[in-house]
């Protein structure tokens, strides 16, 4: 590898990280606003490192909701994990003690940065993994240092509800939701889908257990789209 290329992948490696660990300072403000000390609030971004779903999992114990609805919507949103490291096992090449610890910094920016990277040759290997270590590194420190500012931070309020910080989480949500959307790959209507049938379930259900319902509505709508080019393309081919 370059060590050009080794430059550019740190730098890249680093903005990702700026950019991605600002959303830390609403985690840590929604945090106390839902009723979590600073540590708790701190150990959430520590040990669980997922930003959906510790969005999640506060919003809806902030809302009322309970353990057991709050902990399945950070599951559900914290699954997609796991499908990355499916396809990142075999670009990065690390087994034993070396792949656990990779299974902590598995989030969607260093799984993006490892694929952009990825090539045939090992130097394009090396690549790969020095953007997976250099992203997963800088976004899991800023992250974690945004959430300690905006949890003391919160807390020195008193009343995080004064200055609005109780919507941090809602807006994080939107915040992590609104580039996905500029895509036109359908995306939208997987959000549409989801939306709605949270709205229509969160004046009958408890809190929480809406997000696990619209989960099926995008199970749903996001199958029918995946299914669609494969329908097409078979169409094609018959004619």
């Amino acid at each position: 590898m370059e060590p050009m290329e080794r430059r550019e992948i740190i730098r890249d490696a680093v903005a990702v990280g700026i950019a991605t660990g600002a959303y830390g300072i609403a985690f840590g403000a929604a945090g106390v606003a839902a009723g979590f000390s600073v540590l708790q609030t701190c150990l959430s971004s520590l040990l669980v490192f997922t930003g959906a779903s510790q969005f999640a999992l506060v919003g809806v114990i902030g809302a009322g909701g309970g353990v057991a609805a709050a902990v399945g919507s950070a599951l559900l949103l914290g699954a997609r994990n796991a499908l990355y490291g499916v396809r990142l096992s075999g670009v990065l090449g690390w087994s034993g003690w070396r792949r656990a610890v990779a299974a902590q910094g598995m989030i969607d920016e260093s799984a993006a940065m490892a694929l952009a990277r990825h090539g045939l040759s090992g130097a394009r290997s090396r690549a790969a993994r020095l953007a997976f270590v250099s992203t997963a590194t800088s976004v899991f420190v800023l992250w974690n240092l945004a959430t300690l500012i905006g949890a003391v931070g919160a807390t020195a309020v008193g009343d995080p509800a004064v200055l609005g910080l109780d919507a941090a989480a809602p807006a994080g949500f939107l915040a992590l939701l609104a580039p996905r959307l500029r895509n036109g790959d359908g995306a939208w209507r997987v959000a549409a889908a989801g939306a709605a049938t949270a709205l229509v379930a969160t004046p009958w259900l408890p809190p929480g257990i809406p997000v696990l319902l619209a989960s099926f509505g995008v199970l749903a709508v996001g199958t029918r789209l995946l299914m669609r080019p494969a329908a097409g393309g078979a169409a094609g081919e018959t004619s």
